[in-house]
């Protein structure tokens, strides 16, 4: 059982997915595939805009998801998340270089420090000597990583992602699909859970 984790660094709360997720696959045995897609695109794709846009003018509403991300945070004992103060943040050069980095052979290391340098070291990722430090720092393959993002296959593989998460229904990120079955959101994630093994007990209730 495989499950699609579509997802941009510049979400928060795909970053605290992020975080879940281990556990999700240690109580089912699912594997979570990873798959970059350029939020900006999908917003544009969709017509969908970031929530600090939608609801900024709405009564109490960002002020209730903050407390909901605060709950979240207590429940999983996530305790080193940090708003990033230079957010928004432009991710188009992450993106690229995480489909980048796919090709490099260096993906989940990559993954797991830059969405770190996002939602934990706070820093300003959308600053070419920023993000390139960070490599360094990582122990990541700086200047490979930086040549394939430019390249077109790469480019290429990106708004393909984004696009397929489209047309299977996504409209932000994180969105998950278990099998063509799409759930978004952080808060989804027990119904992602639920997913998993009830899509288990199919075939044997079949056989």
């Amino acid at each position: 059982m495989t499950v699609k984790f579509l997802f941009d660094f510049g979400s928060p709360n795909a970053y605290l997915s992020h975080r879940v997720i281990p556990e999700i696959q240690s109580r089912t045995g699912a594997a979570f595939v990873y798959e970059p897609i350029l939020l900006g695109g999908v917003f544009k794709l969709t017509g969908n805009q970031s929530p600090a846009t939608a609801f900024s003018g709405i009564k109490n509403k960002p002020e209730y998801d903050r407390l909901e991300m605060q709950r979240f945070i207590a429940k999983h004992r996530i305790g080193d998340f940090r708003h990033n103060p230079h957010f928004p943040i432009n991710t188009l050069q992450l993106m690229r270089g995480a489909v980048a980095a796919q090709e490099a052979g260096v993906f989940e290391a990559f993954v797991s420090w830059i969405f770190d340098d996002m939602w934990v070291r706070g820093r300003k990722m959308d600053d070419p000597e920023v993000y390139a430090a960070s490599l360094d720092e990582a122990g990541l393959p700086r200047e490979e990583i930086l040549r394939l993002a430019q390249t077109d296959p790469v480019k290429s593989k990106l708004l393909a992602n984004t696009q397929a998460a489209v047309d299977a229904g996504a409209f932000g990120s994180p969105s998950f699909l278990v099998g063509s079955e799409l759930f978004f959101g952080k808060d989804r994630l027990r119904d992602v859970e639920e997913e998993i093994l009830k899509a288990r007990l199919v075939p044997a209730a079949a056989g």
